[in-house]
Formats: structure tokens, sequence, C-alpha cells
């Protein structure tokens, strides 16, 4: 708790850990904080001074690349990250912040399994209190306690990303008028200083004034009021990709795209010494050593442990969660609706995201694969759990996007209800020199990274600068970012679109695109509109849609995005919005990225493919079957 509180009065950003000169970048081992600088002084703040550079870039791919492939085994790496996800990027940071040498590698992109497919809530676990207050079990108690507090501090870190959404639980008694209005109170007290907004009572009329979708009868019954209370709602992928550039400039060595094919030994011990890497652009392969890996491989995590045991037991119980998005009059902005009892007793979200509606989720056991697909059921199931409670017409037709990801529940495998089991997460060294962090949840992803970061300090005997730092820590483009900061965006710059003619036609920065720019990249916007006015950048990239042909641009150069897949899933978000959109996007995606990255007409093609093949399975109604307009 002592190292904790210390470590809270720190407040770093990512400009001040590190600057990338010339290709090379300077790490913070060398620039640390001393153990004197915790609380925050002069010495901390001559440090930010010194070293924040409003020009600051991550390192190119191809430096990063050749920074793993210098980790030998007479200079190896303090720590190797495997797996890019939330809580892989999260120990790159938490490490590089404590001035280790650190280098991380994702198979695929960062982001690109999980983490992008999430409920898109932070949140402290309502049903985690119901149960902790039923079964008078302390764990799940701590739990809720933990993540509240870890809830507040990630809207902190990445204020731009992340905010505080009131959800609207409907009540058509007056016991369950009681009932969630005393327990969404505890919920409040329970949060302590780390709460968002205090929950209240609306009576039926007042709510169906705040959400006018919300059915006022139903089935033998009739709406008495709602209880409203608040949790954090995030841009997933984007917060993600935040914690992989803010390491990249903290001096971590990232690298997305690039697969461990195996794990190297140490001769005459048995111990992990490193990894064999697989530069899946290239196809090149290259040792890179460390005195630690941490295994951070979410639902693949069990194959990672094979790879030092191939007799390893299972300790993953993947469970599915889907999620489908509906056009914005679903609900109204701002608003969040939550279903306390489904059909089969289980939670169903609605809510406003990024000016559409996402719903969901399921909560079933699933099989482990790189691209899971919703079934028909589970999007059926969710659109039958939230007919019942809105008047609108709910219609399969109107699924612009459909997805399904995998939860690492880190569980006794024999256990058959996924549902009832705790989120916690679980750090573990079952094999010399590999740490394993698993379970847990998107919201608790810093405490996750701390909790391995410091397992793998103990395993390797490391010795990091300072403790960690983290719990108050800006991403990029989070310092200095406040809420009307798209309003600079909107007076300062304009957009200059290419027409079919090839004439170049200058538009306004509406405010639906200063919003999404500021929203997006926080203070870094100003970057992408300066791309959208002076290299004609500035169409949107689909209709209805805010994004511009600058971001393609501008993530290619400064986010790692290395193919048309990493843009419109995580960089951008449209093929998790529309994934109809995003099909007629992908050809001038690919086009933009073709002259940043040089492709020839063989690769373009190849990213068509690949893009397509993605998109197939986003089922919306678009890639649905229909016969006689029901779904076959």
């Amino acid at each position: 708790m002592d190292m904790f509180l210390r470590a809270r009065s720190v407040r770093v950003t990512a400009g001040a850990l590190a600057v990338a000169v010339g290709g090379s970048h300077m790490t913070l081992r060398d620039t640390s904080v001393s153990s004197t600088d915790r609380g925050g002084g002069s010495s901390l703040t001559a440090l930010r001074r010194r070293i924040t550079d409003p020009a600051a870039a991550v390192p190119s791919r191809s430096v990063q690349e050749t920074s793993l492939m210098g980790a030998t085994s007479d200079n190896p790496l303090d720590i190797l990250v495997i797996g890019g996800g939330a809580t892989g990027c999260g120990v790159a940071l938490d490490a590089a912040t404590r001035g280790l040498r650190v280098g991380i590698v994702e198979r695929e992109d960062f982001s690109s399994g999980t983490s992008s497919r999430s409920t898109k809530l932070l949140h402290g676990g309502v049903r985690y209190l119901e149960k902790a207050v039923f079964s008078l079990d302390y764990g799940q108690l701590k739990l809720v306690f933990h993540a509240l507090n870890e809830r507040k501090q990630a809207i902190n870190n990445a204020p731009h990303l992340c905010h505080a959404l009131p959800c609207m639980t409907p009540c058509y008694s007056w016991f369950e008028t009681v009932y969630y209005w005393a327990g969404l109170k505890m919920y409040d007290l329970v949060a302590g200083r780390h709460l968002l907004h205090l929950s209240r009572y609306y009576s039926a009329q007042e709510s169906s004034e705040l959400f006018p979708t919300l059915a006022r009868k139903g089935k033998d019954r009739s709406l008495k009021g709602t209880v409203v209370y608040y949790d954090g709602q995030m841009n997933d992928s984007r917060v993600n990709i935040g914690l992989a550039c803010t390491a990249a400039l903290a001096g971590a060595a990232v690298l997305n795209h690039a697969e461990v094919v195996s794990l190297l030994k140490e001769e005459g011990r048995d111990r992990v010494s490193g990894a064999r890497i697989r530069d899946n652009l290239s196809g090149k392969e290259f040792n890179t050593y460390a005195k630690v890996i941490v295994n951070a491989g979410g639902p693949f995590c069990d194959s990672v442990r094979k790879l030092a045991d191939k007799d390893a037991k299972s300790m993953i119980c993947p469970s599915s969660g889907v999620h489908i998005v509906l056009p914005d009059y679903y609900s109204p902005e701002g608003m969040g609706l939550i279903v306390p009892k489904t059909k089969d007793g289980r939670v169903v979200f609605m809510l406003p995201w990024l000016g559409r509606t996402v719903a969901g989720t399921t909560d079933s056991s699933t099989g482990i694969t790189m691209l899971p697909e919703p079934n028909e059921n589970e999007i059926e199931f969710i659109l039958d759990a939230i007919r019942d409670y809105l008047n609108v017409k709910v219609r399969r037709e109107d699924v612009l996007s459909a997805w399904s990801g995998i939860r690492p529940l880190a569980v006794d495998p024999t256990a058959k209800n996924t549902e009832s089991i705790s989120r916690d997460h679980v750090v573990c060294e079952d094999y010399p020199g590999l740490v394993t962090i698993t379970g847990g949840k998107w919201t608790t992803y810093r405490s996750m990274a701390e909790d391995a970061v410091n397992a793998a300090i103990n395993s390797g005997k490391l010795n990091p600068v300072n403790n960690c730092v983290t719990s108050n820590f800006c991403l990029v483009g989070g310092d200095g970012w406040y809420p009307a900061f798209f309003t600079v965006l909107a007076q300062e710059y304009v957009r200059m679109k290419k027409a079919e003619n090839r004439a170049i036609i200058p538009g306004e920065m509406d405010t639906a695109a200063a919003k999404h720019l500021s929203h997006s990249y926080g203070t870094m916007a100003e970057r992408v509109a300066s791309i959208a006015q002076n290299e004609n950048l500035g169409k949107r990239l689909a209709h209805g849609y805010p994004y511009l042909e600058a971001e393609v641009a501008y993530c290619t150069r400064n986010e790692y995005c290395e193919s048309a897949v990493d843009f419109i899933a995580r960089r951008s978000r449209l093929a998790f919005l529309d994934t109809d959109a995003a099909s007629k996007a992908l050809p001038r995606v690919i086009e933009i990225m073709a002259a940043e990255r040089d492709w020839d007409k063989s690769r373009q093609e190849e990213e068509f493919q690949m893009g397509t093949k993605f998109l197939k399975t986003f089922r919306s109604s678009k890639n649905a079957q229909f016969n006689d307009g029901k779904h076959a």
C-alpha cells in the first residue's frame, strides 16, 4: 500500500520518457526517477522539461526489430513480453517506465484479439457486488473495490479515450425499484473517492424522456421507474494502441506481426532464456534473449506455456462473448441500458458507442481460434433480450456488425458454468523464466501488468530503477487534453479534399470530424488535422462516418499500422461499427497505405483479399442469408 500511495503522486507523460531522434531512442534507464523523486519534485519536473519534445515520434518498426535482434545471450533484455493485448502492452509500459530493458512481440496486431472485442466498459462489476453480498464472499468484494479503483485510474490516464457513462436499469415492480436502488447505492459507497457520479432514481415519465425507446409497458408489466448509475466506457483498441505507442516512447522495443515459434533455454539449466521469433511480414526469423519472459497471450497463453513444457496442464477455460452493433436510434446519445436478468439469468447491455449502439453480451464455453465468429443463435439471443425492453421494432436486418471475442478465464477446466466464475487474474511461474499472466478483465489491465512485472523482477532478480508509476501515467495524447480540445481543430484547420477530377476542394473541419479526431488521438489530433490540410487527405473514408483519409497516413507513420485490417479494425473502428461501410472504404485505405509503404499491385490485391475475408467474420445483416425476409 505504501508503494501504491507513493506511485499515485507521480504524474509522468510519454513525452517525458523518451524522444525519437534520428531513428534511435533514449530509454528511461538514462533519465529515470531516483528514489528521492518518487513523490514528484524539482528533479522530476526538470526531467520532464528536459526530455519532452512536441515532435517526438515512435521509433520505426525496422528500428524496433533491430533492437530485438540485438538482445543476445551476453546482453539480454530484462523482460520479453509475448502478446500485444491490453495486458501485454501494459506490462511493456510498466517495465519500461521502471527503467528495465523491455521487448514485446505480437503475432498479429496490437489488440487484434480479445482486447478489441470487449463490451467497451470500464466497470467495477455490479453483479460481483451482488454475489459478494448474498454469498458473504469477501473475495468478490475485494474484486469490486479493486476494479472501481482501476476504473477511475484508466479514465484519468486516457481521458480522450475513456469517459463516464450513465447506465439505466429498468424496474417493472416496486420491489425491483427498491432492490436496484439499494444495490446501486451500495455500488456508489464501495467506489468511495473513486466514484464517478452518484446513482439516482427516475420516475417512469422521466425515464421515457431520458431514454425514448425504453418500453413503458411489456408482457403483463409496466415500468415503475429506473435507477441510473455510472460506469466507464472506452474505445478499447485505441487504448491498447496508445499503450503500445507509449511503451515505445518509454524505450520498449515493440513489434507487431511477429510470432514466437519456439522458446530458447539455457544450456545446462532448465530455464527459459529467450525466444525464436518470426517476422510475419518479411518471413525472417531471429533469436531474442531475455532474463525473463512474460506470457500475456490471452486465450493462447496455454500454447506458449506448452512451448516450454509440452505436458503443461491447461489453465484457460475460454468463454465466448458476442456483441452486435445497431443504428444510433436504438439508444440515446450518452445513456446506456442494462437489462439485469435475461431469460437465462445473465446481464445484457445496450450502450451508445461512437455514434452507434452496441449490444451484448453472451457468455458461453467456446473453442480457441484466431478469428472467432458469432453464430446466429447468439445474435438472436441478444436481439430477443433487448426486444422485451424496447418500444422500437428490433430487426435482424438492423445489425450493422456482429463480432465474437474470447475471454481467457483462468479457472478449473472442469467448471461448466463460466458465467459464475470470478474474473480475477492469475500470475504464475510454472516453468523457470516464464511468467504467465492471464484472467482478469480490461478494467484491471494496469494492475495485472504491475503484478506481472513484480513477478518477473523476482524471477529474474532484476534491478528496476524505480517502483511502478503507471497508476498516474497518461497515455500518449492524454496529457494536456480537455473536452473542448476539438474546438482548436475546428477553428484552426480545414480539410483539403481531392475531387474525382483531381481538383483540390477546401472544406471545413466540421464539428463531427473535429470531435472524432480529438477523442481518438487526443492532443496528437493536430498532427492528423495537419495531414488533412497540408496533404489533401481531408476527405471522409465512408459516408456517414467521421473517419478521414489523413488518419490512414498518420497511423501508418506513427502507430505501427502495417495492414489494411490493422486500420479498419483497430486504428479506426469502422469494421466494428459497420462492415458494409468498412468494405466500401477498404480500397481507398489500401491505396493510401500503398503510397506510404510502397506496396506493389500484388501486395495491394493481397490486402484487399485479407480485408474482405476479415470482414466476412463480422455477421452483419449484409453477411447473413435471408429467406422470405427471415433468417435461414
